[in-house]
């Protein structure tokens, strides 16, 4: 677990040094080329104004000329009348970023554009509490994510590159058996943490972004949400479900699947004695090691929307503009 976390704290000095960057500048040129657009625009629409009485009286004329043909006028002005409408919804909707998840008062949001994050919510405030079923959904569709099996698979040759747990010993047979004990450390902290015991305990498993203060305070918020949460009902609670939750889930994967005092043939010593990794020391080793991950992971998630906006307005500012290609 140590390259993990290492990992991880590389990537929130990355977070942090990157929410700490000044916006880029903006183009003058598209600002002349906008000041241009609208000066165009005012000599068009007072040139339409002017002719607007002419129009009038070649309309009323028209009129009286064929007064059968109102009934098609009227039905090509309804219908020029809601195309602009039509556009304007069309244009508002795909400038839009949706930000609900599968689950109703979740997100779609994901870490690096990789690692789902769909129990992170910025903005939001007293949203209705998530059932049972809900909670359980959420963190099935985070857990078994397609990319979720790739990054186990990292997690597993570098465990095996450290040789922890040497019970497993090494070859394919070994690095098929720490895949499988990280993906089921994964997946029973994830479901304790985040559907059993909020769903026993009434709580809210979800992480709201405080967005407010400075690189300070927002840190410190992120810090503390491992031992603060919301209930249910939306009142501030002692956060059970993350330190139980993470405990329990601790002790099941300790004393279940992870191996216990075995011999391991080496090059030097064919009948090598390996401990058991089924002790109370080490069970508060990992226990510590998962709360510690997730309150980087937290801060991680404070951070990253911002990281998000900046990258996401670094892309916009290099895309060149239709009005500089024409020149």
């Amino acid at each position: 677990m140590r390259p993990f976390a290492a990992l991880v704290l590389v990537c929130l000095i990355t977070l942090s040094a990157a929410a700490q960057q000044t916006p880029a500048p903006t183009n003058p040129d598209a600002a002349s080329q906008t000041s241009g657009r609208d000066a165009q625009g005012a000599t068009q629409q007072g040139a339409t104004q002017q002719d607007a009485p002419k129009q009038d009286a070649t309309q009323q004329d028209s009129s009286k000329d064929a007064p059968t043909s109102g009934s098609p006028a009227q039905g090509q002005s309804n219908s020029g009348a809601s195309s602009p409408g039509a556009t304007n919804s069309g244009s508002t909707n795909s400038g839009s970023t949706s930000t609900q998840g599968k689950v109703a008062g979740t997100s779609n949001d994901r870490l690096f554009y990789t690692l789902p994050n769909f129990l992170t919510l910025e903005n939001s405030g007293k949203l209705p509490p998530l059932s049972a079923k809900e909670k359980f959904k959420v963190v099935a569709l985070g857990t078994f994510d397609p990319v979720q099996y790739p990054w186990w698979a990292l997690l597993a040759a570098i465990s095996q590159a450290e040789n922890s747990e040497p019970a497993y010993g090494q070859g394919w047979a070994a690095y098929g058996k720490r895949y499988g004990t990280t993906a089921g450390d994964s997946t029973v902290e994830n479901f304790m943490v985040g559907a059993v015991f909020p769903s026993i305990l009434h709580q809210d498993p979800r992480f709201y972004q405080s967005s407010q203060g400075g690189f300070e305070h927002r840190t410190w918020y992120a810090i503390t949400r491992i031992f603060v949460t919301r209930g249910d009902s939306g009142n501030k609670q002692f956060n059970f479900s993350e330190v139980f939750g993470s405990a329990f889930a601790a002790a099941v994967s300790t004393y279940s699947y992870h191996p216990g005092s075995t011999y391991v043939s080496t090059p030097t010593n064919p009948h090598m004695f390996v401990g058991s990794d089924r002790t109370l020391s080490n069970t508060v080793s990992v226990w510590g090691t998962q709360v510690g991950l997730d309150t980087v992971t937290l801060v991680v998630k404070e951070f990253w929307p911002d990281v998000h906006r900046k990258l996401s307005h670094k892309q916009k500012s290099n895309v060149p503009q239709a009005g500089n290609s024409n020149h």
